[in-house]
């Protein structure tokens, strides 16, 4: 990998920023109940558009945010002018959100030299580093293949069976008053409660403001619920913010990592599914 982590710092993004192996993705997308302004779009030089609501989901499906296909994501990226060889570096516009979902996928795609901008754009600003207004548009198209790696993806059939397996650790990123069915779910039709057998871990608690914690204060957050030898499974609400932890978990050296794809809006929709209060 060009990085030995997962996140990479602005300074590092700038010391970088001119290497044409580089592509920029801003990733941002709208968070539950509360928009961002694209009316005055403000982007790091040199970025394209990673289209995940639109292009990068499966909307045959009646789940936010779910995975497409192999094929699909490969046509998707190349359009994007992803080649095998190319360093991909993911941001978004509300510091660490949306970004760790799109580092995910990729991950699940095979591609492991893609990275999340900590802090995003506004960590970006912060330096007085220049600022754009204007995507830059792909008229070359990519060789990126994908080859889908189940050691990073978790579905609901996986996932019921993995509730009474004890060498695995599932981790809702929720809220804890939504985690233990107090506060309603913000999308219509969803059972309260969690997955059996899970515990709490509600995403905002591995972010100071707009970046990841420091490794330090992670290893203390997640080795008081888990540890490196199991497996651990990250939920949420749709797969978003429960790849923030995902990427928190990876950054402080855990190597089994997996997210919950279809979340709390697939489990929570199903009543065939078990749930805890």
């Amino acid at each position: 990998m060009y990085f030995n982590q997962p996140i990479i710092s602005v300074q590092e993004l700038k010391e970088n920023i001119n290497n044409p192996s580089f592509i920029l993705l801003d990733c941002t997308i709208n968070k539950v109940g509360q928009k961002i302004d694209s009316e005055n779009l403000e982007l790091i030089p040199n970025s394209k558009f990673f289209d995940l609501e639109g292009k990068f989901s499966d909307h045959a499906i009646n789940l936010p945010h779910t995975l497409i296909n192999e094929n699909d994501f490969t046509r998707e990226a190349q359009s994007l002018g992803i080649n095998k060889d190319s360093i991909l570096i993911c941001y978004d516009r509300w510091g660490v959100y949306s970004s760790p979902r799109v580092w995910w996928m990729f991950k699940v795609m095979g591609f492991n030299n893609v990275f999340v901008l900590n802090g995003g754009l506004p960590s970006w600003k912060e330096e007085n580093y220049s600022i754009t207004n204007n995507y830059i548009l792909e008229n070359k198209k990519g060789n990126f293949i994908a080859d889908f790696q189940f050691d990073w993806y978790v579905n609901k059939e996986i996932m019921l069976n993995s509730i009474e397996d004890f060498s695995k650790t599932i981790i809702d990123a929720r809220s804890e008053g939504r985690f233990r069915g107090i506060d309603p779910e913000p999308r219509k039709g969803l059972r309260s409660g969690n997955i059996p057998n899970s515990k709490n871990l509600f995403f905002e608690n591995v972010l100071d403001e707009d970046k990841l914690k420091s490794k330090q204060e992670l290893e203390i957050i997640f080795n008081s619920i888990t540890n490196n030898e199991k497996e651990n499974i990250f939920s949420c609400g749709s797969g978003v913010t429960a790849s923030i932890l995902a990427l928190a978990a990876n950054f402080i050296g855990y190597d089994k990592v997996k997210v919950y794809d279809g979340s709390w809006s697939e489990w929570g929709a199903d009543e065939n599914l078990p749930i805890s209060k």
